[in-house]
């Protein structure tokens, strides 16, 4: 397998995995991992989306939980063609798609309510950064609502997931209210959250929220997730979504 450039070939340790990474393009961040651990899925069969997929790193994951059909949709070429590479590498083309497009032209695309469980790990940032732009698109382009906002993520969600079907997020706890009320707003009930926390004392910094296709108003907070103890080691938790049971 051909890498391009300053690229890397990383293991995914906790699940026997490997994938293309680059610093300077792309690098997965804990928040995919967090998201792929937390969301439900169906273990024997299934339609699952993931949208905003970077280097195919959550339809990877993914594929260790479940032996449904998994697709990825991925805006940027470079992005997508990495994933691609990862995909083939691990032998998993027959379980993993990956699609180069917009995600606001998959429903039309792929049909309405077609999918069992949709993920996103979307770009956070409100307002887009003109010189990180100028510097590294890619980094840009994955960061900032630049070529999708919050309220595009959302609503092409709600058209791509069936009714009962699942839709999960990560995102940054400063946007709970805006996720929640978009969620309603496109009929994505809320019914699981979580806060991740860097240790015990420290601010949330990581929100994953769950939500029902036409479901019914019962939101349940779950414990709160520590990433590191106070030593800085990982937590037990943390650990073994990282590397797996020991």
């Amino acid at each position: 397998m051909k890498l391009i450039g300053d690229e890397r070939l990383d293991y995914l340790l906790a699940e026997n995995l490997r994938i293309i990474q680059s610093p300077s393009v792309f690098a997965f961040s804990m928040d995919a991992v967090l998201l792929a651990n937390f969301v439900y899925v169906p273990i024997q069969k299934g339609n699952l989306i993931d949208l905003c997929s970077g280097n195919g790193i959550i339809p990877l994951l993914l594929s260790r939980r479940t032996k449904g059909k998994i697709t990825g949709v991925e805006l940027q070429e470079r992005l997508y063609d990495m994933a691609i590479r990862s995909l083939e590498y691990n032998k998993l083309t027959e379980q993993i798609s990956m699609i180069h497009g917009d995600l606001k032209d998959m429903p039309e695309k792929l049909g309405y309510g077609k999918f069992d469980v949709l993920t996103c790990n979307p770009p956070y940032f409100t307002t887009p950064n003109e010189e990180l732009f100028n510097k590294n698109p890619h980094y840009a382009i994955a960061r900032h609502e630049i070529r999708c906002t919050l309220e595009d993520v959302i609503s092409v969600s709600s058209q791509l997931i069936r009714a009962g079907g699942k839709v999960a997020f990560v995102h940054r706890p400063g946007r709970l209210l805006d996720i929640v009320t978009l969620m309603r707003k496109y009929k994505l009930e809320p019914k699981r959250m979580r806060l991740v926390y860097p240790k015990v004392g420290k601010e949330a910094n990581t929100l994953l929220i769950e939500g029902i296709k036409l479901g019914k108003p019962d939101l349940k907070v779950l414990p709160p997730l520590y990433i590191c103890e106070q030593n800085g080691d990982y937590t037990e938790e943390m650990s073994e979504l990282l590397y797996g049971k020991r």
